[in-house]
């Protein structure tokens, strides 16, 4: 039986190079379009109503961040890719959110593929795949739908903080990146809050029944995070080591120091994960333990109870002839010897630490 997203992946089987087809599960109703035109000393900030009054800005002095959010709509995006004469091939990239991150140069632009991470309100892992096409003066964004971790960057935009006003679109193509990678640290510090509460639990004297899924759980989440991270290190390592003719030296400076930052996420995943792993070890290994707590407790009433049976057994045969049938207080010396064997097995069980 075929998945909803395999289906959506086969729909491009045996179709041209090129073609544009949306692969995935963020289908938006409406195709929203933002717009920050500016300068150090100009800022204007619009929602656009259709994908053609975007064409307006490819050619100004200033620097112009088109954001896109809704990848279904391939014939507006198709239109756009034409007025920015961007190859067909990249339409399509755009538009296949299993797209692995990666970094391509081309004459005119840049076309780069990076994955936001998040956790919604319920702790879902989300996923979402965004493009970013950099020109000369211009950042082209492509997202599946509204939202994202970019509000920092608007804001810097807005209120012309930091550097964001003063450069190049190169400098945003960075600044948004950063956002995306700094969000990376919050995912992190989330997982290892998670792992924290399931370490807590596994070792409560009443554990969760549904520890073990949700063990899983979280090591299917932290491999989908580290196939979207990793390849991120090998996208800023091309940045900063291959010459490019749109991205200015001083750029290439907050480069390195961001990949220092994807750096330590990828460790951080590391020993997230082997936490993990660990997790599990020691959910199998408090299992296995628990089961020999209770083997060696029937174990030992087992063990006392032997001789207190072989000497009810052997009162219990139906001889005539046994002498100790006759004697008057036989039932309660029987008695006391069966407790005595009882409180002795007993200390010699605690005497042995076994107890």
């Amino acid at each position: 039986m075929k998945t909803g997203n395999t289906s959506k992946v086969a729909r491009k089987t045996g179709l041209a190079p090129g073609t544009v087809v949306y692969v995935g599960k963020k289908a938006t109703k409406d195709l929203f379009i933002d717009v920050f035109d500016y300068n150090k000393d100009y800022l204007d900030e619009k929602k656009l109503k259709n994908i053609e009054e975007a064409f307006t800005y490819e050619n100004k002095e200033t620097i112009t961040w088109i954001n896109v959010n809704g990848l279904n709509h391939v014939k507006e995006i198709e239109k756009l890719g034409k007025d920015f004469e961007l190859h067909p091939l990249i339409l399509e990239d755009i538009t296949n959110t299993q797209q692995r991150p990666k970094m391509e140069e081309h004459e005119e632009y840049i076309f780069m593929v990076l994955k936001m991470l998040y956790f919604d309100k319920d702790q879902n892992l989300k996923f979402e795949n965004i493009s970013f096409i950099q020109g000369s003066n211009y950042l082209l964004s492509f997202q599946e739908a509204d939202g994202d971790v970019f509000d920092a960057v608007r804001d810097r935009l807005r209120n012309s903080k930091g550097r964001v006003r003063s450069n190049g679109a190169d400098y945003l193509l960075y600044a948004l990146m950063d956002a995306i990678v700094d969000n990376y640290f919050n995912l992190m510090e989330t997982m290892g809050d998670k792992i924290e509460e399931l370490e807590e639990n596994l070792f409560s004297e009443k554990p969760n029944k549904d520890l073990i899924h949700e063990i899983h759980g979280l090591k299917r989440e932290i491999l989908k995070i580290r196939r979207a991270v990793y390849p991120l290190r090998e996208v800023v390592n091309q940045i900063d080591k291959v010459d490019l003719s749109l991205i200015t030296e001083k750029t290439q400076l907050y480069l390195r120091d961001l990949y220092d930052h994807v750096i330590q996420v990828s460790e951080s995943i590391d020993i997230q994960r082997e936490l993990i792993w660990s997790l599990m070890d020691m959910h199998m290994t408090t299992i296995s333990n628990r089961m020999n707590e209770v083997m060696k407790v029937l174990t030992i009433m087992a063990t006392i109870f032997i001789p207190l049976t072989f000497i009810a057994g052997i009162y219990g045969m139906n001889f005539e002839n046994i002498p100790e049938l006759k004697f008057k207080y036989g039932y309660f010396v029987l008695w006391g010897v069966m407790i005595g064997i009882f409180l002795a097995m007993l200390y010699y069980f605690k005497r042995k630490e076994w107890l």
